[in-house]
């Protein structure tokens, strides 16, 4: 009778802790937590207007959008919207054919925004997890010849639809955009972006004062920001957070430890040559201080790998206190980093 009960014990005692093993660490109860996002169309509102409307028109829709309105008119170069000429420009922008044609692609691609809604209301409701004396911006989306992908303001979220009309978009190869960024330029990328976006303006890289500006710096901190990103969509798949292929996603889990003793041994994590930092942290086909099986900006996940180890193994730090920490030799000390 005592040996089954010990073999029971034993057997629970196994079951809880590979239960453990495979819970997912950044899984929380987000149930109490209601976030409806509603997304205002100016896209829509614009192009859907009659040239003859649009001047008349911009007090109404300087007043729908708010302060919107002027980062939008940034980003497709129609400048102040209050100046006189603002009308005239936007005219020029709502009545240009090649616009006209890819807001009717956006129509069709986008006819129905409710699923964009439904998985930002879920990704902001991590977010007042995480912050909860935080606001929730108000969210739109736009066309922006081809300009932006994600607009964001200190209350404002854009969305430039036109950025993500698929990989098999006819416009995308006549910009001579790459392949390798083509690739990520889907529907399925657009909440990830948000959130990408909107956690890179709130912790933009100079507000945070590091003090240095080096490989270890930038890797850190924009792992900081995949470790949030993360955070906000748990249930989203590493690829789409680091826009890696699948065969580049398993190249970064099965070669981190030669990735890492690369830059030791080569003594590139504390040089502060730009040059140095964008081969391993921009955009690029592979990063060629590795191999061509590698992703570019390979080294990014280094940066989350550790930012990760670090929050892993401090599980009394908070995420904001960990992203404003500019300690970047102490988060590499304490995260104990070990590369597989």
């Amino acid at each position: 009778m005592k040996i089954r009960i010990i073999a029971c014990l034993l057997l629970l005692l196994v079951v809880t802790i590979l239960s453990s093993c495979e819970r997912n660490h950044y899984k929380v109860n987000t149930s109490s937590i209601k976030v409806k996002i509603e997304i205002k169309r100016l896209d829509k509102d614009l192009f859907t207007l009659n040239p003859d409307e649009v001047i008349q028109n911009v007090p109404s829709l300087k007043k729908k959008y708010d302060g919107f309105l002027q980062l939008f008119s940034m980003v497709i170069n129609t400048g102040d919207i209050n100046e006189t000429s603002f009308g005239d420009l936007l005219l020029r922008f709502c009545s240009d054919k090649q616009n006209n044609e890819v807001f009717a692609l956006a129509m069709k691609k986008f006819p129905d925004i409710k699923p964009i809604e439904e998985r930002l209301g879920g990704a902001f409701s991590h977010y007042l997890y995480y912050f909860p004396e935080k606001k929730i911006p108000a969210v739109f989306t736009c066309i922006t010849g081809f300009n932006n992908s994600i607009i964001t303001g200190d209350s404002s979220l854009g969305i430039g639809l036109d950025r993500y009309l698929g990989a098999d978009c006819e416009y995308y190869p006549r910009l001579n955009i790459y392949k390798y960024i083509i690739a990520r330029m889907t529907p399925e990328n657009i909440v990830p972006d948000c959130m990408y976006g909107w956690g890179a303006s709130e912790w933009d890289f100079s507000t945070l004062k590091y003090p240095a500006d080096n490989v270890l710096a930038e890797i850190i901190h924009a792992g900081k920001l995949k470790y949030f990103e993360k955070c906000m969509l748990p249930e989203t798949s590493d690829e789409i957070i680091f826009g890696f292929t699948p065969d580049q996603m398993k190249f970064c889990r099965n070669n981190e430890s030669q990735m890492w003793q690369y830059l030791v041994e080569n003594n590139l994590l504390f040089s502060s040559d730009q040059f140095t930092i964008r081969k391993l942290t921009g955009e690029a086909p592979f990063t060629s201080y590795f191999t061509k099986e590698s992703p570019g900006r390979a080294a990014i996940w280094l940066g989350f790998r550790i930012v990760e180890s670090y929050m892993m193994k401090n599980p009394g730090v908070k995420i904001e206190e960990m992203i404003r920490n500019a300690d970047v030799q102490g988060i590499l000390e304490k995260a104990k980093f070990s590369p597989q």
